[in-house]
């Protein structure tokens, strides 16, 4: 077996630390050093060691720099910060050893897996945004943020920042300052290309280029190095909404504003661009156990599976009684006494089942979420394991199922012109059958999954046939358990349907849609603490531009327009909550016998009325928060 070369410098460094320090391999080599996994000898540790290159060692300027800066960012001690444990010189070799993050760089998740999740996102950037946060407060600029010094450790996916191997303390003069360009040209900010100081704000260009790479998997500016610096310094970022439309606004904005090209508008601290993310992040929290065991995938096969198997040899059993001389019209009604019982069949086993969930609180528009949020997560979980790009694998399911498309097409029709047809144009049909339903599900779920489309069984829970079998799987149900988790409209809305439910037939006839107006009512509510919430966002960006030097009229009209619009969602939100609960009071009187139908018909009238106000409501505040987030972009006219 040939023997595998050994690195000089890895053989020459190993010597050096022998004893110390135990080299097994190189983790990556850059303009700035070679970093090395090794374990402490002492200690018994991993560790990592960033050794600079002995041609850049010998340069005395060079070296001590190295080991000031190491020495300053070895200081900083953070939970997003991996740890630099000791700083050294033997001989020509001059290194820093950090702990060692068992992981991977965002740049490799994100080649690996495609663009991350929003959420996804928005955690990784207000981890470290609060790392720079730290690192600023001491008087330390790291300048050289990017993917490749993001790691994500493994097991709690917690960002860390590495390599302040060119990070300067602010406050001292003269080296690393203007007219000298240090750093990586896809990531530098415009005052960096352009050789001049720079300050925390820097890094926070930086870090909304490397927000921009995660969710959209692109860059806003390529080309060479030259071309790179100067579309820094000269050319506005395109929004990431361009390049990710599904990104919420509020990672948007926050992106956006970190790559202005005036640092003063920029975010002023990495806590105000963590503070400024906080509105995106979402819980992924672990579904109830009723929604679970509901889509159990072999709990939906009994549902799926045998309608898919009467379709498959329904043919053949048409084919037979021709055969056998069966009339057309015997054929005709079979074919549909079967399809009937194939339609009839999953609707009766999935009514069933629905109303068993529904007995514990959730409904349709639980299931749709739910599925979501399985979606989302089989996202995760395919890109990892496939990347963003198709596979062979995918390739060749995709040519099985188009090559039984047509195989399908082919037998069908030689059926269909050939009375008499043999037994292997049967065959045929039945492998190409299960050739084209295997190859074309599963590609066009693949399919889905890699562009993050909405799960399709989403959209029919959510939609007219969701609704109807809820309301089968409603009747006569009965008292209801109540989530804990649920909002107190909705709570309101379901406890005053089981109510309505309970009243006699011909009350409930003579009462109108209770069920639709509750329905409308919570989805109003929820439409309006929505609202609330993006106001609060926006309120709180405001108040921050407000505070600034240069802030303007400009700024402080729109922070009272911001308020006064949150001050009427809330009033709309207690209106809505208000006529939800005057609702159910009065459906409890009714069934006690101690109200009467005037005062429920007379509650619907007021509450479709007032329906009408909050949509016209909305729709007015949407349009006037355009118009002021239009405003809010410009830059702000000193006073």
């Amino acid at each position: 077996m040939p023997s595998r070369a050994i690195d000089p410098l890895f053989f020459a460094f190993q010597q050096a630390v022998a004893g110390r320090y135990s080299l097994e391999r190189e983790l990556g080599r850059g303009g700035m050093g070679v970093v090395y996994l090794a374990r402490e000898v002492r200690l018994d540790r991993p560790v990592a060691i960033k050794l600079l290159p002995p041609e850049l060692s010998a340069q005395p300027n060079l070296r001590e720099r190295f080991l000031r800066e190491a020495r300053t960012a070895g200081r900083l001690s953070h939970p997003y910060i991996v740890p630099i444990h000791a700083v050294d010189e033997v001989d020509e070799f001059v290194f820093y050893v950090m702990a060692f993050v068992d992981g991977e760089t965002l740049g490799e998740r994100v080649r690996a897996r495609g663009p991350l999740p929003a959420a996804d996102v928005s955690r990784i950037l207000r981890e470290v945004a609060w790392a720079l946060a730290y690192a600023h407060a001491q008087d330390v600029v790291h300048r050289d943020v990017k993917p490749a010094n993001i790691l994500l450790e493994s097991g709690t996916n917690r960002a860390m920042v590495t390599d302040f191997g060119i990070a300067r303390v602010a406050s001292v003069a003269g080296e690393t300052m203007a007219g000298e360009l240090l750093g990586t040209p896809e990531y530098m900010s415009p005052e960096q290309c352009a050789g001049e100081a720079v300050d925390g704000r820097s890094d926070l260009y930086s870090l909304g280029l490397v927000g921009y790479f995660a969710a959209s998997g692109t860059l806003p500016f390529t080309g060479g190095p030259r071309e790179l610096l100067a579309q820094h310094i000269t050319k506005p970022a395109p929004s990431l909404a361009l390049a990710a439309s599904a990104a919420p606004e509020s990672l948007v904005a926050a992106i956006d504003r970190c790559l202005m090209k005036e640092s003063a508008h920029r975010f002023g601290t990495g806590e105000e661009l963590a503070d400024a993310l906080a509105a995106n992040l979402q819980r992924k929290e672990e579904l109830p156990v009723p929604l679970r065991v509901f889509l159990d995938r072999r709990r939906m096969s009994a549902v799926v599976a045998p309608p898919l198997f009467g379709l498959m040899m329904l043919m053949p059993m048409i084919d037979t009684m021709t055969r056998g001389g069966v009339p057309i019209t015997a054929r005709v009604g079979f074919a549909a006494a079967v399809g009937g019982l194939m339609m009839v069949g999953p609707v009766i086993v999935l009514t069933r089942r629905l109303r068993q969930l529904m007995r514990h609180g959730f409904g349709p528009g639980d299931v749709a979420g739910a599925l979501r949020t399985m979606v989302e997560r089989r996202q995760e979980e395919f890109l990892y394991e496939f990347g963003p790009k198709r596979s062979r694998r995918e390739t060749v399911l995709r040519v099985v199922g188009w090559s039984g498309v047509a195989g399908l097409t082919a037998s069908l029709g030689a059926i269909t012109l050939i009375p008499d047809a043999p037994d292997a144009v049967i065959a045929a049909t039945l492998l190409s059958s299960y050739a084209a339903a295997i190859g074309m599900i599963v590609t066009i779920r693949w399919q889905r999954l890699r562009k993050g489309k909405e799960p399709l069984l989403a959209k029919f829970w959510d939609g007219a046939p969701g609704r109807f079998l809820g309301r089968i799987a409603g009747v006569r149900l009965g008292q209801r358990a109540m989530p804990a988790d649920r909002p107190t409209e909705l709570g309101i809305a379901m406890n005053a349907e089981a109510i309505f439910d309970e009243l006699p037939k011909q009350v409930r006839k003579s009462v109108g849609d209770v069920p639709g107006v509750l329905r409308s009512l919570e989805t109003h509510a929820r439409a309006m603490r929505a609202r609330i919430t993006q106001l609060d966002a926006s309120i709180m960006d405001a108040r921050r531009a407000s505070g600034r030097a240069d802030a303007g009229a400009v700024q402080s009209e729109l922070l009272r327009d911001l308020e006064a619009a949150r001050a009427q969602a809330e009033q709309r939100l207690a209106e809505v909550v208000t006529a939800l609960e005057t609702l159910r009071l009065n459906l409890l009187r009714l069934r006690a016998g101690a109200g009467g139908i005037e005062s429920v018909t007379h509650d619907l009238a007021a509450a479709l009325a007032l329906g009408d106000d909050v949509e016209r409501l909305l729709a007015g505040q949407r349009e006037v928060e355009r118009v002021l987030r239009a405003r809010h972009k410009e830059p702000a006219t000193p006073v």
